[in-house]
Protein backbone atom coordinates (compact mmCIF):
# COMPACT_ATOMS: atom_id res chain seq x y z
CA UNK A 1 0.00 0.00 0.00
CA UNK A 2 0.93 3.41 -1.09
CA UNK A 3 1.12 5.64 1.83
CA UNK A 4 0.69 9.80 0.01
CA UNK A 5 1.97 11.23 3.78
CA UNK A 6 5.27 10.39 3.15
CA UNK A 7 7.35 12.90 1.98
CA UNK A 8 4.67 15.42 -0.06
CA UNK A 9 4.11 18.40 -0.04
CA UNK A 10 0.28 18.42 0.11
CA UNK A 11 -0.11 21.87 -1.94
CA UNK A 12 1.54 20.17 -4.58
CA UNK A 13 -1.05 17.53 -4.84
CA UNK A 14 -4.04 18.50 -7.44
CA UNK A 15 -7.20 19.37 -5.12
CA UNK A 16 -9.04 16.76 -7.16
CA UNK A 17 -7.03 14.13 -5.18
CA UNK A 18 -8.28 15.08 -1.79
CA UNK A 19 -10.81 14.04 -0.16
CA UNK A 20 -13.33 16.68 0.60
CA UNK A 21 -13.35 16.05 4.40
CA UNK A 22 -9.25 16.38 4.64
CA UNK A 23 -9.50 19.78 2.80
CA UNK A 24 -11.54 21.19 5.57
CA UNK A 25 -14.56 22.07 3.13
CA UNK A 26 -18.15 20.37 3.23
CA UNK A 27 -19.74 19.12 0.03
CA UNK A 28 -22.72 16.94 0.57
CA UNK A 29 -24.10 15.20 -2.67
CA UNK A 30 -26.03 12.17 -3.44
CA UNK A 31 -29.02 10.62 -1.82
CA UNK A 32 -30.04 7.59 0.02
CA UNK A 33 -33.18 6.04 1.43
CA UNK A 34 -32.72 4.44 5.38
CA UNK A 35 -34.80 2.79 7.62
CA UNK A 36 -35.89 5.08 10.89
CA UNK A 37 -35.47 2.86 14.07
CA UNK A 38 -38.08 2.47 16.71
CA UNK A 39 -36.10 5.60 18.77
CA UNK A 40 -35.72 7.74 16.01
CA UNK A 41 -32.74 7.07 14.92
CA UNK A 42 -31.16 7.19 10.73
CA UNK A 43 -27.57 6.56 9.73
CA UNK A 44 -25.84 8.76 8.17
CA UNK A 45 -24.54 7.76 4.63
CA UNK A 46 -20.93 6.97 4.73
CA UNK A 47 -20.29 9.04 1.47
CA UNK A 48 -22.00 12.26 3.36
CA UNK A 49 -20.27 11.51 6.22
CA UNK A 50 -16.63 11.48 4.75
CA UNK A 51 -17.28 14.61 3.93
CA UNK A 52 -17.57 16.53 7.17
CA UNK A 53 -14.67 18.64 8.23
CA UNK A 54 -12.65 17.87 11.49
CA UNK A 55 -13.99 20.64 12.76
CA UNK A 56 -17.73 19.22 13.05
CA UNK A 57 -16.10 16.84 15.45
CA UNK A 58 -19.31 14.31 13.70
CA UNK A 59 -21.61 16.48 15.04
CA UNK A 60 -24.70 18.57 13.26
CA UNK A 61 -27.64 20.82 14.60
CA UNK A 62 -30.51 19.84 13.33
CA UNK A 63 -33.70 21.93 13.10
CA UNK A 64 -37.16 22.29 11.10
CA UNK A 65 -36.06 22.83 7.41
CA UNK A 66 -38.67 25.49 5.54
CA UNK A 67 -40.45 22.53 3.26
CA UNK A 68 -41.16 19.50 5.45
CA UNK A 69 -37.86 17.84 6.01
CA UNK A 70 -35.64 18.12 8.75
CA UNK A 71 -31.92 19.76 7.70
CA UNK A 72 -28.72 18.34 9.50
CA UNK A 73 -25.95 21.26 9.40
CA UNK A 74 -22.68 19.67 10.44
CA UNK A 75 -21.92 21.93 13.59
CA UNK A 76 -19.15 23.94 12.00
CA UNK A 77 -21.38 25.42 9.27
CA UNK A 78 -24.04 25.45 11.47
CA UNK A 79 -22.01 28.18 13.47
CA UNK A 80 -21.86 30.35 10.21
CA UNK A 81 -25.81 30.68 9.77
CA UNK A 82 -25.09 31.47 13.56
CA UNK A 83 -23.10 34.37 13.14
CA UNK A 84 -25.58 35.41 10.48
CA UNK A 85 -28.56 35.46 12.25
CA UNK A 86 -26.24 37.23 14.75
CA UNK A 87 -26.04 40.17 12.15
CA UNK A 88 -30.22 40.35 11.74
CA UNK A 89 -31.67 43.54 13.24
CA UNK A 90 -33.75 41.22 15.72
CA UNK A 91 -36.17 44.32 16.43
CA UNK A 92 -37.38 43.56 12.44
CA UNK A 93 -40.62 41.41 12.58
CA UNK A 94 -39.25 39.47 9.52
CA UNK A 95 -35.57 39.17 10.65
CA UNK A 96 -37.22 37.87 14.46
CA UNK A 97 -39.61 35.27 12.71
CA UNK A 98 -36.21 33.98 10.78
CA UNK A 99 -34.40 33.65 14.07
CA UNK A 100 -37.17 32.55 16.04
CA UNK A 101 -37.91 29.75 13.26
CA UNK A 102 -34.29 28.48 12.64
CA UNK A 103 -33.81 28.73 16.81
CA UNK A 104 -36.52 27.30 18.27
CA UNK A 105 -36.45 23.81 17.30
CA UNK A 106 -33.09 23.22 17.19
CA UNK A 107 -31.18 20.19 18.32
CA UNK A 108 -27.55 19.51 18.82
CA UNK A 109 -27.05 15.57 17.70
CA UNK A 110 -23.41 13.72 17.32
CA UNK A 111 -23.28 10.58 15.32
CA UNK A 112 -23.36 7.31 17.72
CA UNK A 113 -20.87 4.22 16.93
CA UNK A 114 -23.08 3.01 14.31
CA UNK A 115 -22.75 6.33 12.53
CA UNK A 116 -26.30 7.40 13.03
CA UNK A 117 -28.13 10.18 14.39
CA UNK A 118 -30.69 10.52 17.09
CA UNK A 119 -34.01 12.79 15.71
CA UNK A 120 -36.47 13.90 17.81
CA UNK A 121 -40.14 12.98 17.92
CA UNK A 122 -40.78 16.51 17.41
CA UNK A 123 -39.15 16.65 14.25
CA UNK A 124 -39.99 13.50 12.62
CA UNK A 125 -43.36 14.55 13.42
CA UNK A 126 -42.86 17.65 11.43
CA UNK A 127 -41.52 16.35 8.45
CA UNK A 128 -44.43 13.83 8.57
CA UNK A 129 -41.27 10.56 8.60
CA UNK A 130 -42.48 7.31 10.08
CA UNK A 131 -40.10 4.32 9.50
CA UNK A 132 -38.18 5.59 6.11
CA UNK A 133 -36.23 8.69 5.57
CA UNK A 134 -34.59 9.79 2.37
CA UNK A 135 -31.26 11.78 2.93
CA UNK A 136 -30.43 14.49 0.63
CA UNK A 137 -27.18 15.91 0.47
CA UNK A 138 -27.27 19.91 0.15
CA UNK A 139 -23.90 20.93 -0.62
CA UNK A 140 -23.30 22.76 2.90
CA UNK A 141 -26.04 20.43 4.92
CA UNK A 142 -28.15 17.51 4.48
CA UNK A 143 -31.91 17.05 4.79
CA UNK A 144 -34.03 14.13 5.82
CA UNK A 145 -37.43 13.41 3.98
CA UNK A 146 -39.98 11.47 3.72
CA UNK A 147 -39.03 9.96 0.67
CA UNK A 148 -43.15 10.46 -0.67
CA UNK A 149 -42.94 14.10 0.67
CA UNK A 150 -39.82 15.02 -1.23
CA UNK A 151 -41.26 12.83 -4.52
CA UNK A 152 -44.33 15.51 -4.65
CA UNK A 153 -42.03 18.10 -4.14
CA UNK A 154 -39.11 17.90 -6.36
CA UNK A 155 -40.77 15.40 -9.36
CA UNK A 156 -40.53 17.39 -12.64
CA UNK A 157 -39.82 16.12 -16.17
CA UNK A 158 -36.96 16.39 -18.46
CA UNK A 159 -37.69 19.53 -20.48
CA UNK A 160 -38.26 20.96 -16.87
CA UNK A 161 -35.39 20.22 -16.12
CA UNK A 162 -33.63 21.03 -18.63
CA UNK A 163 -34.94 24.61 -18.89
CA UNK A 164 -34.38 25.09 -14.94
CA UNK A 165 -30.61 23.87 -15.58
CA UNK A 166 -29.97 26.42 -18.30
CA UNK A 167 -31.82 29.28 -16.30
CA UNK A 168 -29.81 28.80 -13.64
CA UNK A 169 -26.64 27.45 -14.12
CA UNK A 170 -26.56 28.38 -18.40
CA UNK A 171 -25.55 26.95 -21.42
CA UNK A 172 -21.85 26.64 -21.61
CA UNK A 173 -21.96 24.58 -18.36
CA UNK A 174 -21.24 21.03 -20.91
CA UNK A 175 -18.88 23.15 -23.15
CA UNK A 176 -15.49 22.02 -22.16
CA UNK A 177 -13.52 24.62 -24.30
CA UNK A 178 -15.96 27.64 -22.96
CA UNK A 179 -15.53 26.32 -19.58
CA UNK A 180 -12.02 25.68 -19.32
CA UNK A 181 -11.07 28.50 -20.88
CA UNK A 182 -8.45 28.16 -24.10
CA UNK A 183 -8.27 24.52 -25.08
CA UNK A 184 -4.73 24.52 -25.02
CA UNK A 185 -4.56 25.09 -21.20
CA UNK A 186 -4.12 22.41 -18.88
CA UNK A 187 -7.15 22.82 -16.42
CA UNK A 188 -5.36 21.06 -13.53
CA UNK A 189 -2.57 23.55 -13.33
Amino acid sequence: MFNFAVGININSIPKFFIKVGQSGMTFFQGSEEYVIDNKGRVTIPPYMRRSLSPEARETFTITRGIRKCIIAYPIDQWEKIQQKLKELNPFNPENDKIITFFTMFCKEVALDTQNRILIPKDLLTYANIDSRALIVGKIDHIEIWNPEEFAKIYSFDEEEYAKIFEKVLGTNHYNTSESLGDSNENPYD
